[in-house]
């Protein structure tokens, strides 16, 4: 079972920035991509942002196209998501992803999978 660890929410102006980092530990496939989904409250689940194992397909939903990048670590079981001028309707609970069948769901208008949002994630709280 794979176990993902984010970190890095907080509360910050609009305008600012902040970076997440979820880190990917157990029993992970040979190669996955990573991503982001969050979810405001009283809103659905929704995609924020994917990378795969190499690095070269990056797909962002297009409310943070410019804003956000999505990157991988060396150790690839890392990813970040640097976010920045923030707006307030940012504020959302992230939560990262892995799997190795990323296709028809970690992609923007891919399939809706509300059981992503799910557990601890990391609440970004951006105020006007």
């Amino acid at each position: 079972q794979v176990q993902l660890i984010e970190s890095g929410g907080g509360l910050v102006e609009a305008g600012g920035s902040l970076s997440l980092s979820c880190v990917a530990t157990g029993r992970t496939p040979s190669t996955y991509a990573m991503g982001w989904f969050r979810q405001a409250p009283g809103k659905e689940c929704e995609f924020v942002a994917s990378v795969s194992w190499s690095g070269r397909m990056i797909y962002y939903t297009d409310s943070v196209k410019g804003r956000f990048t999505i990157s991988r670590g060396d150790l690839k079981n890392t990813t970040y998501l640097q976010m920045d001028s923030l707006k307030p309707e940012d504020t959302a609970t992230y939560y990262c992803v892995a799997d190795d069948h990323p296709a028809r769901y970690m992609v923007p208008t891919g399939d809706f999978r509300p059981d992503v949002c799910r557990g601890q994630g990391t609440q970004v709280t951006v105020s006007s």
